[in-house]
């Protein structure tokens, strides 16, 4: 469908992200950016509009006065991750309703034999067969609409709330599939996913997987979209634009029709974020590390551009979409430390989230968290103020912390919270190394950029252990995400398997397949006169089970296509074969560009706050200044130890570090020389 949302000229945009804990909201009026962060309230709409308000109070405005609003939000990844979705039901060829159960051969831990796999979003009670047959090469046994027309009745009967349609070979011909999908949205008032409409590729698991999603998180998606877009409206505010997984927004109705495409908008719109404030024009790339109060989120952005993967999993359940490769870890500020049976200290994944949150909080809170170790090492401060508002409990993080120190053996508060501080970190650093040196990069070509409110807090000492030579915290940092929506381009992205040998491929044929791929992509862009349409394929040598991603020019080209695949699989893997290539999928991808907000930058003034005492993993307890970051000056040096506070995060520069504050605000922290190894 086209939107009749129309691209944001103006110079009023605001940008709310959802996390586990906090709510983060960025605002641009003319050249300042003015921030909120409030909690994550249980209908995620409302905290969404009480912190859009509070960023207007701050600057000054009415929210009437708002040109342009972007979300991001958690409604699907906490459906998929609590099981709290639809009521589902499975609709597919008959003799096939237990692949999404079955999967694949590969076992959720290899030396464990007593390893399960998650249970399917659909029990099988709630899977139903059509008698059909439909080949890679079409049609063979039409369906027959009255038996469907007779499901319709069994699936009102059994008070279904969505249903996903996957027939066998569907995304080569979905005739069959598109009676049935069509027969039941006449007969139900339930929504109905069809495969060839939400993923048009090959591999049956995936493809039923990612369809099952759909359906499963529509319903959710639908009602708190259609909420906030009516709350927007009733209070004279734009009609949000919602940021999906693969980096780009989109209208409402485009999510609501492909709810699936919202999974880890939030993380995604971060990694946006960081691509557009920090460039990566001296080194190979950026790994983001996004740290927030539930999890940490790591990727890559090289060459600009945020990698993407349409190969990913939430909550072990397979979701082929393209979205911003994002890895996530249960390590967060609000990750709760505690002892295993074996007397080792562990940090997550169970968080205390936004109630009651940490001890340090008061709010009821007295488990132990990674942010209440930050307050005693002396990181956070009793006068810090999270949110430009909470104020800290420091006794209460005391408290908690010594617990933990009696249950672990250790000395006290102090080593305990060292110890949770070590083990947050050792997770976080394996995270950064699976997506780095496991994927053939080593990070000490990359920089390192934290965000989220705990991330700069953490990131000198992954550097550290990493050899990472540079840091960099944006001046939004605390809440680049919702930053990042301000940056965001809008995207649309649409493919098809064709499975054809390169050499025997028939370029007017997959000229066509293209033309209609164009054609879906553009529907949905707000203004498809403006877009920007990339063509690209999945490649692979014959007998790989794999594919990698090349670009493809406005007229397809084999011999441009087989060079462009042995370069990127060299790259990937190192080294290239001489063996046939066969072209699996072709993909497009429409993109109107959106504009990074001009932020100005004006820190000026006596930054010192003054000084606290606070423990460093390797230098131990060192006086430490405390500096005001909005008051800092372009072109300020900043000797370790030193904190640098602001109203949603905190970045730790420890002694053997230094950093300096760029024209926009960017803080960029190097080792000193006798910390490089």
């Amino acid at each position: 469908m086209t939107s009749e949302t129309p691209p944001v000229d103006g110079d009023t945009r605001i940008g709310v992200d959802v996390g586990g804990t906090f709510t983060d909201v960025a605002l641009s009026v003319d050249d300042r950016l003015v921030t909120a962060k409030v909690p994550t309230t249980d209908d995620q709409h409302i905290g969404v509009l009480e912190g859009l308000r509070k960023a207007c109070d701050r600057a000054g405005i009415e929210p009437t006065e708002i040109d342009g609003f972007a979300h991001a939000m958690t409604v699907s990844v906490n459906a998929l991750l609590e099981r709290d979705g639809a009521k589902t039901a499975l609709v597919t060829t008959e003799g096939f309703r237990d692949v999404i159960e079955i999967g694949r051969q590969d076992r959720p831990d290899l030396y464990d034999l007593e390893a399960e796999k998650p249970e399917p979003l659909v029990p099988r009670d709630r899977r139903f067969e059509v008698d059909e047959r439909t080949t890679a090469d079409g049609v063979e046994r039409p369906v027959d609409a009255e038996a469907i027309r007779d499901l319709a009745a069994t699936l009102r009967e059994r008070d279904v709330e969505a249903v996903a349609v996957c027939l066998l070979h569907a995304y080569a011909d979905p005739e069959n599939e598109r009676l049935v999908a069509e027969t039941l949205r006449e007969e139900l008032e339930a929504p109905v996913s069809a495969s060839h409409e939400v993923l048009a590729e090959f591999r049956e698991f995936e493809r039923t997987s990612t369809t099952t999603v759909d359906a499963y998180v529509r319903p959710a998606i639908d009602r708190y979209v259609g909420r906030l877009v009516e709350e927007a409206r009733e209070a004279g505010i734009p009609t949000p634009r919602i940021m999906q997984a693969n980096g780009g927004i989109a209208d409402p109705e485009t999510v609501r029709d492909h709810a699936v495409t919202t999974t880890l908008s939030g993380p995604a719109a971060g990694v946006v974020g960081a691509a557009a404030t920090v460039g990566d024009d001296a080194v190979d790339g950026l790994v983001t590390f996004d740290m927030g109060g539930t999890s940490s989120d790591v990727s890559l952005v090289r060459d600009g551009r945020a990698e993407r993967t349409t190969d990913a999993e939430v909550d072990d359940i397979p979701i082929r979409t393209p979205m911003v490769d994002v890895t996530t870890v249960g390590a967060g500020g609000g990750s709760i430390a505690w002892v295993d049976s074996g007397g080792a200290l562990r940090v997550g994944p169970e968080s205390a989230g936004a109630a009651p949150g940490p001890a340090c909080y008061d709010r009821g809170g007295t488990r132990p968290t990674v942010t209440d170790a930050n307050v005693v090492l002396g990181y956070i401060g009793p006068e810090t103020a999270l949110g430009g508002e909470m104020t800290l409990d420091v006794d209460a993080a005391r408290e908690a912390l010594d617990e933990l120190a009696q249950e672990a053996g250790l000395a006290g508060p102090l080593e305990a919270a060292r110890g949770v501080f070590r083990v947050a970190n050792a997770t976080m650093t394996r995270t950064i190394r699976s997506v780095t040196v496991e994927r053939g990069h080593d990070p000490r070509d990359f920089a390192l950029v934290a965000f989220g409110g705990a991330g700069p807090m953490h990131a000198a000492a992954l550097a550290d252990s990493l050899s990472v030579e540079q840091v960099v915290v944006p001046r939004p940092s605390g809440v680049l995400s919702a930053f990042g929506l301000l940056a965001a381009d809008e995207s649309y992205d649409a493919a098809r398997t064709v499975g054809v040998a390169l050499d025997g491929a028939k370029p007017a044929a997959l000229e066509d397949v293209y033309d209609d791929l164009v054609a879906d992509v553009l529907a949905d862009a707000s203004a498809p006169d403006a877009a920007r349409v990339e063509r690209a394929a999945d490649c692979r040598y014959a007998g790989q089970s794999f594919e990698l991603t090349v670009p493809v020019d406005d007229t397809f080209d084999a011999n441009a296509v087989a060079d462009r695949f042995h370069d990127v699989h060299e790259r990937t893997y190192g080294y290239a074969m001489d063996e046939s290539i066969e072209v699996v999928t072709l993909r497009t991808t429409a993109t109107v560009l959106g504009s990074e907000p001009a932020i100005r930058h004006d820190g000026e003034g006596d930054a010192v706050l003054g000084t606290r005492d606070a423990t460093f993993p390797d230098a131990g307890r060192r006086e430490t200044t405390i500096y005001d970051r909005e008051r800092l000056a372009a072109g300020a040096s900043i000797a370790g130890p030193a904190v640098l506070e602001q109203a949603e995060s905190t970045t730790v520069v420890p002694p053997t570090w230094a950093g300096e504050v760029l024209a926009d605000g960017t803080l960029v922290a190097t080792r000193t020389e006798e910390n490089r190894r």
